[in-house]
């Protein structure tokens, strides 16, 4: 169940990118609107992973590596080698125009949060937003209801939250199957001679094993086929040939961010 009324339960869920989530409310936030925003991704300028969900493996997949983090596996898009660091975003606040844009970001600034007393899900908005104001151009609220505005963000985040169960169920499914392992991300530098450097770590992660997964009984591929999963593997594992590309993205950023000889 969802809704939008304040009340007094404890609230919890993931909140990326919020920096004051608020249960959205008609007695808080009737005033408020949206306005357009000069930089209107600058919010994910310092975020270098960004969760996705399970149907965003394929489109994903031509920007970025999908790889599996932390204790919960979650799936996230690798949009950076550094922590603070988005090779993605530009320094007007706008995405590379040929990346794909995670359904994570593109729901801010409204997110579902979990009332552990009641047991639902609520709608909250971030209070912080730069585009958030009294008076915004796009009312949140119309004659104290939901505007439409309001009413395609709660739509599109419950559908989010439906794709995050469903990505749940798919972690599962890979865990249940063993077929998840460590890995690592290596860079190799030049040399100036032209010779081949030491091997550099940028990152360790996991993926789907594909010696593990060949190793699987033809039911049981026939079975992941049909349910839509070894797509999405393939999707994931086609990504991981994106870790050269965001290198070399890196490389270019650097190189843009080094002074001209003689302007320093």
């Amino acid at each position: 169940m969802t809704d939008t009324t304040t009340n007094a339960s404890p609230l919890s869920g993931n909140v990326l990118f919020y920096g004051k989530p608020e249960p959205l409310s008609v007695e808080a936030h009737s005033g408020l609107g949206v306005d357009p925003v000069a930089k209107p991704y600058g919010f994910v300028a310092q975020s270098n992973i960004v969760p996705v969900m399970v149907t965003e493996f394929a489109p994903a997949a031509l920007s970025y590596p999908v790889i599996f983090v932390g204790d919960n596996r979650q799936p996230v898009a690798v949009m950076g080698l550094r922590q603070g660091e988005n090779l993605f975003v530009t320094d007007d606040g706008e995405f590379r125009a040929e990346a794909y844009i995670p359904a994570y970001i593109r729901r801010y600034p409204f997110v579902f949060a979990n009332d552990d007393v009641q047991k639902r899900m609520i709608l909250c908005v971030d209070r912080s937003a730069s585009f958030i104001r009294e008076g915004g151009e796009t009312p949140l609220f119309v004659d104290g209801q939901p505007s439409p505005y309001t009413q395609q963000a709660m739509e599109f985040c419950n559908n989010f939250e439906q794709e995050r169960q469903r990505t749940d169920a798919f972690v599962k499914l890979l865990g249940d199957l063993e077929l998840l392992e460590t890995r690592e991300a290596l860079f190799t530098p030049r040399n100036a001679d032209g010779s081949s450097g030491q091997p550099q770590k940028i990152a360790e992660y996991f993926a789907v094993s594909e010696d593990k997964l060949k190793a699987l009984s033809a039911k049981k591929l026939v079975e992941l086929r049909d349910n839509g999963a070894l797509g999405q593997i393939y999707a994931h594992l086609t990504s991981l040939l994106g870790w050269d590309r965001l290198i070399a993205i890196a490389f270019q950023r650097a190189a843009a961010e080094q002074p001209v000889a003689g302007n320093a």
